[in-house]
C-alpha cells in the first residue's frame, strides 16, 4: 500500500478488483486497468498520481510513465471537463474526420492538444477507433463513441455537452 494515499479507497478497492484477473506475481498486468481508473478520479495522471499507481503495483516509475505517455487515452496533462479525440487516421480523414476537427477548432476556437479558456472543452486527434465506416468518428472522455458527425451533429453534442 502507497504511503501517501493519492486516491480514494473506493479507487483502490477498484484496483483491487483488477489485480485478482491476475496471478499475484503479474500484478503490473493491471497496470492500464490502474491508470484508468486513477485518471478518472483525478482526471488526469500527475506524475505523483503515476508514483502512486507504480508503487501499488510494485513497478518502476518509469515504467507506468511509458504506459501512460504510449497510450492517448491516458491525460498526462491536465485536460478540460471534456475530451473530444477526433479520428484523423487515413479512412477516417478521408471521409470527414478532417473536416470535422476543422470544423470544431473553428468552433471552440483551440488547436489540437489544446483546451478552451474555460477548461470546458480539450481536442485531441486520435487513433483508429476501429469505425472508418461511421467517418467521420469521435470519443468523448475516452468512453462515449459518436459516428458520422456532421457539422449539426457536432453543434448539437457541443450543446448538450455544455449544459
Amino acid at each position: 500500500m502507497a504511503n501517501n494515499m493519492l486516491l480514494s479507497q473506493e479507487a483502490y478497492r477498484k484496483i483491487d478488483r483488477e489485480l485478482t484477473k491476475f496471478p499475484a506475481d503479474q500484478k503490473q498486468s493491471a497496470v492500464m486497468a490502474a491508470l484508468a481508473i486513477a485518471q478518472d478520479e483525478k482526471g488526469w495522471l500527475s506524475p505523483e498520481v503515476m508514483q502512486d499507481v507504480a508503487d501499488y503495483l510494485g513497478m518502476a516509475a518509469i515504467a507506468v510513465q511509458e504506459v501512460a505517455t504510449f497510450y492517448n487515452m491516458f491525460n498526462t496533462k491536465p485536460v478540460g471537463k471534456y475530451k473530444i479525440s477526433v479520428c484523423t487516421n487515413l479512412p477516417c480523414a478521408l471521409s470527414g474526420g478532417d473536416r470535422a476537427g476543422e470544423y470544431l477548432k473553428q468552433k471552440l476556437g483551440i488547436d489540437y492538444k489544446e483546451t478552451t479558456p474555460d477548461g470546458q472543452f480539450t481536442l485531441i486527434e486520435g487513433e483508429c477507433m476501429g469505425a472508418c465506416g461511421d467517418a467521420p468518428v469521435m470519443l468523448v472522455n475516452n468512453k462515449r463513441m459518436c459516428s458520422f458527425m456532421s457539422n449539426d451533429k457536432l453543434d448539437a453534442l457541443l450543446e448538450e455537452l455544455k449544459k
